[in-house]
């Protein structure tokens, strides 16, 4: 079996109210690609979410958003991977992090949940911590009690560009990804964000 990646899942909540909301800084990656390849992301109930099939790099790869909300995430990222025969170290899962800065992005594989409700739920779901991570900071509000409203509120225009920067310079690292060389991956990516 290999270990390239085969399915991208980006975090987030449905809905217009969650859209430009920090927590779904995983859709905005998701999105981005789709948009990059010319997909489009199409409701698949029997996935619990949008779907598209992309090539990259001359792979076929999986796109997904769950539309289950935040802590229901497992049960999206479990039916397409269980369908596909998509193995826990095939997957990428793409998500919002307070504790990097807006414009950080660190790239790693397996680990805890470090309080985060997708992430707690897909580990849940599938059995596994050795799914790699995308983790796209968003900055923290300061106070734990601040937490859920700024995660569910939209970044102000600076904070934005800098997000989405880190998400063009997280798809450039992506061949390195479907090729199996993490190391070479989060090299190049912690070089430049």
């Amino acid at each position: 079996m290999s270990a390239a990646l085969k399915l991208i899942v980006g975090l987030g909540n449905p809905g217009r109210d969650y859209e430009g909301t920090r927590h779904n800084a995983g859709f905005w990656f998701v999105d981005a690609l789709a948009d990059a390849a010319g997909a489009t992301l199409r409701n698949e109930s029997k996935f619990h979410g949008e779907a598209a099939k992309i090539r990259l790099h001359g792979e076929d790869l999986w796109l997904l958003k769950p539309m289950t909300f935040m802590n229901r995430s497992g049960q999206a990222v479990s039916a397409l991977a269980r369908f596909y025969k998509i193995e826990p170290e095939q997957i990428l899962v793409v998500h919002d992090e307070l504790d990097l800065p807006p414009g950080g992005a660190k790239l790693k594989r397996g680990g805890g949940h470090a309080g985060h409700n997708g992430l707690r739920d897909i580990i849940s779901a599938i059995g596994s911590k050795d799914f790699l991570r995308l983790r796209l900071g968003i900055g923290h509000p300061g106070s734990a009690k601040q937490v859920s409203n700024y995660v569910l509120s939209k970044p102000g225009k600076d904070d934005r560009i800098s997000i989405d920067h880190a998400i063009a310079e997280a798809e450039r690292i992506l061949p390195e990804l479907i090729d199996d060389q993490l190391q070479k991956a989060m090299n190049l990516l912690h070089s430049k964000v």
